[in-house]
Parts: C-alpha cells; sequence; structure tokens
C-alpha cells in the first residue's frame, strides 16, 4: 500500500541521512519516478524533505524531524531484529513486510540506543543463505498472489479452494480447513482438515488459491506445535520406511542424523567409526543419504542397499577409467 511505502521512505530518510533516488527505489523495489511522485507528497503533507543537487546529492530531512511511533526499549528492539533475519517469513509471503517492520523497529528506539542495538545486531547472522561448504539451503519458491490468498484465509478463519499437485499426481481443486501455516528449514506448509481427515499441503506445490466466504469447521484455540508433532509421528511410522545400520565416521553422524527421520540405536565400534541404526522415508531417501557420504559411511545392513550403493560406485569408477 502507498501509505506504508511513504512511512518506509520517511524512516529509510531518517536513518540513512541523505539518499538519491535510484537508492530509495531499489530500497523500496519500485520505479525512480514512483519515488519522485511519493516525494512531492511527503512535501505536500508537510514532511520537510528537501532536495540537494550535484554528484553527491539526494534526498534528506530537515534535522531535528521526528516522527510519533511507539518506542521499545534496548532488548525489545534487539529481540525484533535477530528474530527478523530469519527466513520464515520469505516462506510466507512477508518478506517485504518484514523489512518495513525493521525499520519501524530501528525508528522505534530512543536515538541513544538505536546505534548500538543496529551494531549488535549486525554481529549476530541466523541461517545464513549457505553453509561452510557453500551449499544452499532448500528453499521453496510460492508466488505471493497465492501464499497472500492463503495466509488470510487462516487468518479469517474462513474455508479455502487450492490446486494442488501431490507428488506423481496432476493438480487439481480441493476445499480445505484451514488451521495454521508452519515453516520448518524454509520449507511452508498449510496444515488443514479436508472431509474431517488431517492433511498437511506444502506451500510449494499450491498454485493457486481463494479464500471462501463460509466459516472454515476448525477449533477456536490450536497448538500448532503438538499438532506438528502428532502429524510428524504418524508420517514416520506409516509408508515404506527403511531402517539402515551403518558404520558412520563420527565426524559425520550430525550430519547422517539431520538426513534421516530419526536414530534408533547408537554404539561404538572399535576403530573409533560409529554403528548407527537409522529410518529414513523409503528407499530412494536411503540410498541418497548414504552416497552423501562417500568412503566415510558404509552400510551393513540391508543386503540390497550395499549392493546398490556399490554399483553405482563402481559405475562411475568405469565412466572415469573409459575417459
Amino acid at each position: 500500500m502507498r501509505a506504508d511505502r511513504l512511512v518506509s521512505l520517511v524512516l529509510l530518510l531518517r536513518q540513512r541521512g541523505r539518499l538519491s533516488a535510484t537508492a530509495l527505489a531499489r530500497e523500496l523495489e519500485v520505479s525512480t519516478r514512483t519515488v519522485l511522485r511519493d516525494i512531492e507528497a511527503l512535501s505536500a503533507a508537510g514532511i520537510p524533505v528537501y532536495a540537494e543537487r550535484g554528484r553527491h546529492g539526494g534526498f534528506a530531512l530537515l534535522p531535528g524531524f521526528q516522527t510519533e511511533l511507539t518506542g521499545l526499549n534496548h532488548d525489545e528492539a534487539l529481540a525484533l531484529l535477530v528474530a527478523g533475519s530469519r527466513r520464515g517469513a520469505q516462506a510466507f509471503g512477508l518478506g517485504s513486510a518484514l523489512a518495513s517492520a525493521m525499520l519501524k523497529v530501528v525508528d522505534a528506539l530512543p536515538e541513544s540506543h538505536r546505534g548500538t542495538a543496529a551494531g549488535v545486531a549486525e554481529r549476530m547472522l541466523i541461517d545464513p543463505e549457505t553453509d561452510l561448504l557453500a551449499r544452499r539451503p532448500d528453499v521453496d519458491e510460492v508466488p505471493d498472489a497465492v501464499v497472500a490468498e492463503v495466509r488470510r484465509a487462516v487468518f479469517a478463519g474462513h474455508r479455502l479452494r487450492i490446486r494442488y499437485a501431490a507428488v506423481d499426481q496432476a493438480p487439481a481443486w480441493r476445499t480445505v480447513d484451514p488451521i495454521g501455516l508452519v515453516t520448518v528449514r524454509d520449507q511452508g506448509y498449510l496444515l488443514a482438515v479436508r472431509s474431517g481427515e488431517d492433511r498437511t499441503y506444502k506451500l510449494s506445490r499450491i498454485s493457486a488459491a481463494e479464500e471462501l466466504a463460509e466459516p472454515a469447521q476448525r477449533p477456536d484455540r490450536v497448538d500448532l506445535d503438538r499438532m506438528w508433532q502428532e502429524r510428524g509421528a504418524r508420517f514416520r511410522a506409516g509408508g515404506e520406511l527403511v531402517a539402515v545400520v551403518a558404520l558412520v565416521d563420527p565426524a559425520r553422524r550430525a550430519e547422517l542424523a539431520g538426513t534421516g527421520l530419526a536414530v534408533l540405536a547408537e554404539d561404538a565400534e572399535a576403530d573409533g567409526r560409529l554403528r548407527l541404526e537409522v529410518t529414513f522415508q523409503d528407499a530412494r531417501h536411503a540410498e541418497w543419504a548414504l552416497w552423501q557420504l562417500g568412503a566415510d559411511a558404509e552400510v551393513v545392513a540391508p543386503q540390497w542397499l550395499r549392493a546398490s550403493l556399490r554399483d553405482r560406485a563402481a559405475a562411475i569408477a568405469a565412466r572415469y577409467e573409459e575417459s
């Protein structure tokens, strides 16, 4: 909305001083023409914005200009700044709203605390885009219009029509009663009920959504954390779960445990390796996870997985020998 953008523009000028129209356009994700129109609107509303021409020119506020925003103490603002660095907002289509909110959080601080809080926040990084091996996380891409419609239905308590593509199935429309939204490792999920049965939908598989006028059939209050744990337990207890026994280098133990569903047993071997029994979602999941560990893991059982990894390694070795 334009009103939110105008507030963000004023806050940017307050916190960063003089900025060019190009820099403001980049921060606000609009065109420079839109920025110039917004500057005119602010001037007409009595906001003391002035232009400085020249190579290092731009727009600035008259010194001493204050906005009326609710103040926060230092620790409250710092907590919000740190929380705001997480990418969960991206999964729910709230990235631009989060950026605007962070500007307001900083601006709400007393001037004596503003620099300290921003400086401390700069020294804490939560969930960077890559790990030490430059591997990027698997982040869902969900159209803003779709996730916005889902959000509205969840918060308003209305039924929702979604066009959803289940695994190995063509997209189809279905009507659900939305309960809540969950983000796990940058993957967004909609928890809902359909025809009286619990359902979990991955947001990236929803290609279209429509909020309906009729109220959703759902409880007034919900414990999403408990509900997620229960659904996860049911998922792990059913389907084609595969249990794997492997000898693993202790340095790679956390990686395998984090990839699998659960570690059922663990013992130390005489050669320093760990004997782990780990469950996986299915055969493909198990083979992929153990292959990632290379020579740092040796499958003991099941025999078919041991043979599959051996054949895969032999095929790659043969390819390189041919070269």
